[in-house]
């Protein structure tokens, strides 16, 4: 066989190997990451709080993999988090260089069967959540000038709330739940851009209540807290009560009934996976190991955490294997439950 016959085959087979993957998949995990960076995709827009977390994670992860390679952050927001999730998914190389974190809502558009889902939950590579809401509630809060005292005097025609709700965000989605399956006598206003000008038409008068998380209120607005200037009236995205709030119930103990309380329980999905990362499914399995070993090791790093805590980003995580134990418990949400979810979901008010 001539020289330049036998140099044509060895290239032809060097490039049907790297085109199948065979050629990286030599290479060791720490070969691979001493001279590949990784891409973390990340599903919202540059500078938001979710954003954030993204580049929190792309500063330290780095140093818990063999080779510390450098993250490189790029933003594919969109269609609330489905394209970013389609794109790790479908698009992404599954060499273990791209992981990207998830928008929180992604596992319950998954499950519930979204048209634009090209994506199944469980078959990503999970790596974990930076929080599992443990210290945080979602609270359904209302002027302190309101007529309501509790929750109990939401039921019954008597009395109008308003919530302001930005469309397809969790407070449209659980303000949604609250009126049609836990029967509260509230209105979903809609068109709301954001918190921001809820919150003006909440102090001005124009509405009665939002739905948002206690530490965004810590943050943005902590004067109605010292002066009371709202009130908590049922929480959400947590099995119990949390602590300073023990007066006040969850959406799971006004639940009526069983059938009640799965479709709450699936509705707070969201908050399980509040921060999650992973990277695409069927990725070498050493790598796969090498992040998520990375990452449990990154959650717990005291570097990270002080970091995290100067970023004001809640962080109670879970790793990956745990996680992917969670999921598929709501993978096996009834039929009837998700048929439910979606009606309320879908219907116009």
């Amino acid at each position: 066989m001539g020289q330049w016959r036998r140099s044509a085959i060895i290239a032809g087979m060097t490039m049907f190997g790297l085109l199948n993957g065979s050629g990286a998949g030599a290479q060791t995990g720490s070969d691979f990451y001493a001279t590949h960076p990784i891409t973390l995709i990340s599903s919202f827009t540059a500078g938001g709080f979710n954003d954030l977390a993204s580049r929190l994670v792309a500063r330290h992860f780095g140093r818990f993999i063999p080779g510390a390679p450098g993250i490189i952050v790029k933003n594919i927001p969109g269609a609330g988090g489905v394209i970013a999730a389609n794109n790790i998914y479908q698009m992404a190389l599954r060499d273990g260089s791209v992981i990207g974190q998830l928008d929180r809502g992604i596992p319950l558009t998954g499950f519930r069967g979204a048209p634009n889902v090209k994506f199944d939950v469980l078959g990503f590579t999970w790596l974990g959540s930076l929080s599992t809401y443990a210290n945080e509630a979602c609270i359904l809060w209302v002027r302190k000038d309101h007529p309501a005292m509790n929750v109990a005097d939401l039921y019954g025609p008597g009395l109008r709330t308003r919530l302001g709700t930005v469309p397809g965000a969790t407070n449209h989605l659980l303000s949604k739940v609250s009126k049609k399956a836990l029967g509260l006598n509230v209105d979903v206003i809609t068109g709301y851009p954001g918190a921001g000008s809820i919150w003006i038409g909440l102090l001005n008068g124009e509405l009665d209540g939002h739905i948002i998380g206690t530490s965004s209120v810590e943050s943005s607005h902590p004067h109605l807290l010292k002066d009371g200037g709202i009130r908590p009236l049922v929480q959400f995205g947590r099995q119990t009560r949390m602590a300073g709030y023990e007066n006040v119930p969850t959406g799971l103990e006004i639940a009526r009934d069983e059938q009640q309380r799965a479709l709450v329980d699936f509705a707070e999905l969201p908050f399980v996976t509040s921060l999650p990362f992973v990277a695409p499914p069927n990725i070498p399995a050493d790598r796969a190991q090498i992040l998520e070993a990375a990452f449990k090791a990154m959650i717990v790093d005291p570097e990270f955490t002080q970091d995290a805590q100067r970023m004001k980003i809640e962080i109670s995580p879970i790793a990956g294997k745990p996680l992917l134990e969670l999921l598929q418990k709501y993978s096996r949400t009834s039929k009837a439950v998700i048929a439910q979810y979606n009606e309320i979901i879908d219907a116009d008010q």
